[in-house]
């Protein structure tokens, strides 16, 4: 009590009771400001002052966010254009040397049988990627396109071919790792998590640190397989990451429905106050359908104080997505769903003021940002 005592009396001093006149019309009107009221006073502008402060941090934060991304974007698009300028001086060079040599044709047609094996074997890899076909296609066209009637020519043609093939392999394998990289930190995730330490070339695994030792295997001379070696060790990351974000939640959990509200900090509908939000929120009509966003493992289905009902999906990998305020459920614990499978129906359980989908991501047992995954998934489908 003392120390409440000793308290008020230091407010009393720093805010002592004041009078305030003013003259108007001839007339004098005094005002008295008590210590109670400077204190109110004092407290709303420094309450709008932190306001304003927080405010201006979290724009701060998502200016250097979204700059940080533009230059990663930039410095993958400037290491592209330098790749590309390597591919066509070594394809010019290796033009060059085909011209000058002198070989036996034996000599030159068992190299090329060779080194078409050690291709096919790589392209065997990129089958069925997305894409794939369509950055391939002209690389082959051009390899078929040799209409001279020299041996000795088509032979050194058919070789060129199988540079520019293997050219245009790795510069796809690349530029599609590089932009499922760029996807997977838009989403927050470390994408060396998500691929293998060591490469595969074929199917058997092939320790491939040794160029000399990867040329004795596939018998190409020692270049064609460092040129081999790269470009399986960028098909290798693609394939990885192309399957880990096939598993991933990338997908919208309804498409029939509006964004409502963001992850963070917010207004909260009931007490009016600032609480933080940990999910995205989605409007729309009475049971409208709610699609699981990534295959998975339904790990729980029911009720959740605050959420209603609720569905949770494992992904694996420590990622997890909730479901809530739903009106039914379609799903049952320990099944397995797949992308895009219908799991519940929009409604307004739980601590809901109207009908909604309350969505949410979790990472090892953290709540994200949905809509970073959102985002990502764009971005890995307009390069499909």
């Amino acid at each position: 009590m003392t120390r409440l005592a000793r308290l008020r009396r230091s407010l009393e001093d720093l805010f002592p009771e004041r009078h305030l006149y003013v003259r108007s019309g001839g007339a004098m009107k005094a005002f008295v400001l008590t210590s109670s009221k400077q204190m109110a006073i004092a407290g709303v502008v420094a309450g709008g002052a932190l306001w304003m402060g927080v405010c201006t941090a979290a724009m701060l934060v998502n200016l250097l966010s979204a700059s940080a991304t533009d230059r990663e974007i930039a410095q993958l698009k400037a290491q592209s254009e330098r790749y590309v300028a390597d591919r066509q001086a070594r394809l010019d060079s290796a033009m060059a040397q085909l011209n000058a040599a002198s070989g036996s044709n034996v000599e030159l047609a068992a190299s090329i049988e060779k080194r078409h094996a050690a291709l096919a074997l790589l392209l065997t890899d990129l089958k069925g990627a997305p894409g794939a076909a369509e950055a391939l296609t002209p690389a082959i066209n051009r390899a078929l396109a040799n209409e001279t009637s020299n041996p000795v020519k088509r032979v050194e043609m058919v070789r060129i071919g199988q540079e520019q093939l293997l050219d245009a392999a790795d510069s796809f394998a690349k530029s599609r790792a590089d932009r499922l990289r760029l996807a997977f930190r838009m989403a927050g995730l470390t994408p060396s998590a998500f691929v293998p330490k060591s490469g595969s070339l074929g199917g058997p695994l092939i320790e491939s640190k040794d160029p000399r030792a990867l040329a004795a295997v596939l018998d190409v001379d020692e270049d064609f397989a460092v040129r081999i070696q790269r470009a399986a060790r960028d098909v290798s990351e693609t394939r990885a990451l192309t399957d880990a974000a096939q598993d991933l939640p990338f997908a919208r959990p309804t498409s029939n429905a509006a964004q409502t509200s963001g992850f963070g900090v917010r207004f909260d509908p009931f007490t009016r106050r600032p609480a933080f939000h940990s999910g995205l929120d989605f409007a729309g009509g009475h049971a409208t359908p709610i699609q699981a966003t990534g295959p998975g493992v339904v790990s729980f289905t029911g009720q959740r104080p605050g959420y209603g009902k609720t569905v949770e999906i494992d992904h694996g990998r420590g990622l997890k997505t909730r479901y809530a305020h739903l009106s039914g459920i379609s799903v049952r614990p320990g099944e397995r769903v797949a992308l895009g499978q219908r799991i519940g129906a929009m409604g307004s359980t739980g601590r809901s003021t109207g009908t909604h989908l309350h969505y949410e991501v979790w990472v090892n047992g953290r709540a994200q940002n949905p809509g970073r995954f959102l985002k990502a998934g764009q971005y890995v489908q307009q390069g499909d």
